[in-house]
């Protein structure tokens, strides 16, 4: 077994023979890596066993510091505990979809009285659903089909016991307006019934009906609604053109393969339905799970978490059938049929994703590789050159900007594993510091900020490992004071200084200077960008309030007609703080030296 702590080689004999959920955990205490078992005995304990293993799973081990378990009745429960907790905890050896791309559906409202076509992307059970739509072809244009063709209600409006007045689509040919109570039950369900055989593939009634419509229009002279029609009959003619002959028309089928270097993993779904293909989307697993099974099985797990359902799945040889088939009709109420392709059309299909999911592997792993770097790596090596309490997942960066001490404002931006969370940005508007005092100013927000630890808005302002101040060794100090006040324990507190790219700690009185080519500085340069550009938006925002002759009369050498010369060249202040000296000198009476004075005015107190 491989050397581990004692503690963790007992916790490693007390494992019980039941099936539940393991979550492991680095030395900092984040979870690195959720996985079910159908026994929690057998499964941990391979992962500690002197055996050989792939790169990815001996480096997960090599990180695992202590793991807990939960047991579950029995081994669907955990697959579905194991989702659940891999979306919360979005941990680093599992599958994580941050590509994934809910596309749209056309919905029939089948319980409404006189039912309504929509465009969605959320999946529930009240309603008949399409799709999904991809590959060039737009919900909007399939509505305005049917529309058209059948007539039936695409709108949102009520249909009540008193009559509406008829609005314009009715008066186009587009809607019977039941609404207006102009059709009875009986004539709309009909039209209904049509529409839906149409959004399933049936597209001859539709495409008969639309070019006696466009020859209608061309005979009459009516050349624009003849050229109308005629793009709506080219639309049906790139769907039929998606048709694989070989396909039985009352399959629905989604493939799905996936395809690993042992590193990183690629997954390609292909969409067919009613013999039509759809599409296709190919997603980079970045954090790949251990196995292939585990990872194919993760993947369809979170996927059809925001996806409908097909009536068949095909899929590779390697993956759980049961267990899936299972989960889905527990999960959903739905009876997917899980397909191992090994021959017809469907291997052919299937052989096609792979082709796609090795196609997309090949292409993508530089650029994971890359992203994760710049991210989760960069925050471990952050903590480890600064020596840092934390593993800097939740980083807040905080500038302040103003002119001169005129509408001075501060900005907070949030940094999640390495990545910007803008959700969690905020603004402050610094409202009792007088004239420019950047350390004032500093203190004042950050009050305010560490005000709210311990109160209900904590869970809308989370405590942050690290917090990260645009200045110096000053604005540390400051800040400093400010963590003693509020007896401020178990966040770290550092500043980067722009000229150098200086850090600062607490640790030391001499400042670090991280390598330029280092991703752990260029993470920190990205959020003290961030956090600049963040404040100086707001900062704008209230500036360009202001009268903007009260601000260029600050500037030496800038009197009325340099003032009116640059407000009727600009027009705003925004204009001007952005203007190149080239642009400044483009102004009436506005030469080289004045032009620089004002580039150099703003650029120094911004």
């Amino acid at each position: 077994m491989i050397e581990k702590s004692e503690k963790l080689r007992e916790k490693l004999k007390l494992l019980p023979d039941n099936p539940g959920v393991y979550i492991m955990l680095d030395k900092d205490g984040i979870v690195i890596y959720v996985g079910k078992a159908r026994v929690l005995k057998n499964r941990v304990r391979q992962y500690f066993q002197s055996t050989a293993k792939p790169e990815k799973v001996a480096s997960m081990v090599e990180h695992i510091e202590d793991f807990y378990y939960i047991i579950t009745q029995t081994e669907i429960d955990a697959l579905a505990l194991e989702n659940n907790l891999i979306k919360k905890y979005k941990p680093k050896y599992n599958i994580l979809l941050k590509d994934d791309k809910t596309y749209p559906y056309i919905k029939v409202h089948t319980k409404e009285e006189f039912p309504r076509l929509s465009i969605t992307r959320k999946i529930k059970k009240d309603g008949k659903y399409f799709g999904p739509f991809m590959g060039g072809i737009r919900c909007k244009d399939i509505l305005d089909v049917v529309a058209a063709v059948y007539n039936v209600r695409i709108c949102a409006t009520p249909v009540s016991e008193k009559p509406k007045k008829p609005c314009l689509a009715y008066h186009l040919h587009r809607c019977l307006a039941p609404c207006a109570h102009l059709c009875d039950k009986e004539t709309y369900a009909e039209r209904v019934k049509k529409a839906i055989a149409f959004l399933g593939g049936d597209y001859e009634d539709a495409e008969e009906i639309l070019r006696a419509k466009m020859m209608k229009f061309a005979e009459d002279e009516e050349f624009e609604l003849a050229m109308e029609y005629r793009e709506k009959l080219n639309m049906l003619s790139k769907l039929k053109l998606k048709r694989i002959t070989a396909i039985n028309r009352a399959i629905d089928a989604d493939i799905i393969a996936l395809k690993t270097n042992y590193l990183y993993s690629a997954v390609s779904v292909l969409v067919t339905r009613k013999g039509i293909m759809q599409g296709s989307s190919s997603f980079a697993l970045e954090d790949a799970s251990l196995s292939e099974t585990d990872a194919l099985t993760a993947f369809i797990l979170q996927y059809y978490s925001h996806h409908e359902l097909p009536e068949e799945l095909i899929v590779q040889g390697f993956c759980e059938k049961e267990l899936i088939e299972k989960y889905f009709l527990e999960k959903f109420g739905k009876k997917t049929e899980v397909l191992l392709a090994k021959q017809g059309i469907r291997k052919q299909l299937l052989e096609m994703a792979e082709k796609n999911a090795e196609e997309y592997l090949s292409k993508s792993v530089d650029k994971i590789k890359h992203k994760n770097d710049m991210t989760r790596n960069a925050c471990r090596r952050l903590k480890d050159i600064l020596g840092l309490k934390n593993y800097p997942k939740r980083m807040e960066c905080y500038d302040i900007s103003n002119i001169s001490g005129v509408d001075k404002v501060g900005s907070m931006v949030v940094f999640i594993d390495g990545e910007a969370d803008r959700a969690s940005y905020r603004r402050f508007k610094i409202k009792t510091v007088e004239g420019a005092n950047d350390y004032a100013s500093h203190q004042e927000m950050m009050r305010r900020r560490l005000d709210k630890l311990g109160t209900e808005e904590e869970e809308k302002f989370p405590k942050p490992d690290l917090i990260v101040i645009d200045g110096g060794k000053g604005q540390l100090s400051a800040i400093k004071e400010i963590f003693d006040e509020k007896n401020i324990q178990g966040i770290d507190l550092i500043s980067l200084a722009e000229r150098d790219e200086e850090v600062f700690t607490l640790f030391s009185s001499e400042s670090i200077r991280i390598d330029k080519r280092d991703y752990a500085l260029k993470m920190l340069q990205r959020i003290r960008d961030e956090a600049h550009r963040f404040a100086i938006t707001y900062f704008r925002n209230l500036h360009s309030k202001r009268n903007l002759a009260s601000v260029l009369q600050e500037i030496e050498g800038v009197g009325k007609k340099k003032r009116i010369a640059l407000m009727e060249k600009f027009g705003t202040i925004d204009k001007i703080m952005s203007a190149s000296v080239e642009e400044l000198m483009a102004a009436e009476g506005i030469g080289a030296e004045l032009a620089e004075r004002i580039y150099r005015y703003f650029k120094e107190k911004l």
